[in-house]
C-alpha cells in the first residue's frame, strides 16, 4: 500500500488533522489529495502540507485507490450518487467513512456496489494528535487493515472492532465523551467564578487541572484509574465530601445513562438516513 493514493472528500477540520498527521509521520504529500468546495481550505491545505488538491470530487476518486468520505450523514447519499451518476469504475477502491449513523449496508447501497469499507469513528482531540479512532473493516486485506490503521494511528491511537454495532459504542466512549469532560470543566469553571474568580483565573486553573490529571492517567498505566482516584481522596477530608456528594447525587450511573442515550441516538441515526 507504500504508494496508493488516498483522496479526502471534504476536507474540513477532521480531514485537515488526518493529513497533517499524515505528513509528520511521513506519508508523501504526493500521495494524498484534498478535495472540498472551498477554494481558500484547499490552498491552506497545500501551503501547509504540500498535498494534491482538486474541486472536483469525481476527478479526486478516479485519481485515488483509497476514498476518505469526509462529508456530513446528510450529504452522503447526494455525494455517492454523484459517483453512481458518472459511471465511475470503483470496484477496486477502498473506501472508508467516518460518518456517523451510516451502516456498511446503506453505504454499498448508496455507492450501488458491494466495494470494500472501512467506518471510522474519530473524535476531536485528532486535532492535536491526541485521538482516538475506531474502525471497522468490511472485506478488506490484512495489507489494507494495516495501511488504514496506520493512517489513522497518525492522528493518535487507533482500535479495530469486532462488530460494526461497536462503532455507536465507540461514538458514546470516545467520539462524544470529549463534550462529558467540557460539560464537567464548565461546571467547575463557573464555581469558581462564582467564589470570586476572574473568569481568566478560572478557566487557567480548570484547563490545568484536567490536563494535570490526564497526563497523571497517562502516565500510571499500572494504577487504575479508581485507584488514582482513591490516592486523592483522603477519608474523611475535603477531596472525600466532594467526591461522596457526587455519588450520593448519582454521578456514575448519570454518565452511564448519557451514554446509552448517545448509542440510542446514533441507532435511531442509522434508521433515518
Amino acid at each position: 500500500m507504500a504508494n496508493k493514493t488516498i483522496a479526502f472528500i471534504g476536507t474540513g477540520n477532521m480531514s485537515y488533522a488526518i493529513i497533517g498527521g499524515m505528513i509528520k509521520n511521513g506519508f508523501a504529500p504526493q500521495s494524498i489529495i484534498a478535495t472540498n468546495r472551498n477554494a481558500e481550505k484547499l490552498a491552506k491545505a497545500h501551503a501547509d502540507f504540500g498535498v494534491l488538491t482538486e474541486q472536483d470530487n469525481l476527478k479526486a476518486v478516479q485519481q485515488a485507490d483509497v476514498i476518505v468520505l469526509s462529508v456530513k450523514p446528510q450529504m452522503m447519499a447526494e455525494l455517492c450518487q454523484t459517483f453512481v451518476d458518472a459511471g465511475l469504475d470503483i470496484s477496486d477502491k477502498l473506501f472508508v467513512s467516518v460518518a456517523a449513523g451510516i451502516t456498511v449496508k446503506r453505504l454499498r447501497e448508496m455507492l450501488a456496489q458491494d466495494v470494500k469499507l472501512v467506518r471510522c469513528m474519530p473524535n476531536t482531540p485528532s486535532l492535536l494528535g491526541r485521538g482516538v479512532s475506531g474502525l471497522f473493516a468490511a472485506d478488506i486485506s490484512e495489507e489494507e487493515k494495516a495501511y488504514i490503521e496506520q493512517v489513522f494511528s497518525s492522528t493518535g491511537i487507533a482500535i479495530w472492532l469486532d462488530e460494526e454495532s461497536q462503532i455507536n459504542d465507540v461514538i458514546a466512549v470516545t467520539g462524544s465523551s470529549p463534550a462529558y469532560f467540557f460539560l464537567f470543566m464548565e461546571a467547575i469553571e463557573e464555581k469558581a467564578v462564582a467564589l470570586g474568580f476572574s473568569p481568566e483565573q478560572a478557566r487557567a486553573l480548570v484547563q490545568q487541572t484536567a490536563l494535570g490529571a490526564a497526563e497523571m492517567a497517562l502516565s500510571q498505566q499500572d494504577i487504575s484509574i479508581a485507584q488514582l482516584r482513591a490516592n486523592v481522596t483522603s477519608k474523611g477530608g475535603t477531596t472525600h465530601a466532594a467526591v461522596e456528594h457526587l455519588k450520593a447525587n448519582q454521578l456514575p450511573q448519570t454518565v452511564a445513562d448519557a451514554m446509552d442515550a448517545c448509542i440510542a441516538r446514533a441507532q435511531e441515526m442509522e434508521q433515518q438516513i
